[in-house]
């Protein structure tokens, strides 16, 4: 490639003109190139030296927004466990919510039938061998704590549910995906009304 520097700052590349701008730390091409051109040349712009080591991974938001948005994030009434309520309802099962009496306040409680459902976000509970799990980039060491506590309590509380006789059904956010979601919710119907002899 026949590449040189004229007297305008600007690098030239086998007929293109493309001059660097420090000051944005991006290219700006000028003449010919097309837009998709243009684009790959600015993906390989120079950066100055204190932007080099910078993670291609680093949070797009200041730690305040973060913040506000982890807040937002529900813990119940999420989308997966609706979904699963209406169609339990639809069927003419009732339930309980978020019963505060039993360990881990599991989402839908079925009294009569000595039961309880757990409805886990794949990425929250550490699903594991789904591909809705994938460990951040960032912060890793500390997602994977989080995840882990997870999944500790999540164990400490169906073995306290064992021993006070509940059966324990878990149903992860991947097995509600509209593919899966009539079988699995079917299923969950009939084990709902299986009676244990």
């Amino acid at each position: 490639m026949n590449n040189r520097i004229n007297n305008n700052n600007c690098k030239v590349f086998s007929g293109r003109v493309m001059k660097i701008s420090a000051s944005a730390h991006c290219t700006h091409l000028q003449s010919r190139t097309s837009q998709p051109a243009t684009q790959a040349l600015q993906k390989n712009a120079i950066l100055p030296e204190h932007l080099k080591n910078t993670n291609d991974m680093t949070d797009v938001h200041d730690k305040k927004t973060r913040s506000y948005n982890m807040s937002q994030i529900k813990g119940k009434d999420t989308k997966p466990e609706m979904l699963v309520r209406k169609f339990l309802f639809s069927h003419g099962i009732r339930y309980k919510l978020h019963d505060k009496k039993l360990p881990g306040k599991p989402d839908l409680v079925f009294p009569k039938y000595k039961k309880v459902v757990f409805i886990h976000g794949c990425f929250w509970h550490g699903h594991e061998g789904c591909k809705y799990f994938v460990v951040p980039k960032t912060r890793t060491e500390w997602w994977l704590n989080k995840i882990n506590r997870n999944k500790d309590k999540d164990a400490e509380c169906i073995m306290e549910l064992k021993k006070g006789e509940w059966e324990i059904i878990t149903i992860w956010e991947c097995e509600l995906k509209p593919n899966k979601r009539e079988n699995k919710l079917k299923a969950l119907v009939r084990n709902i009304k299986k009676t244990n002899e």
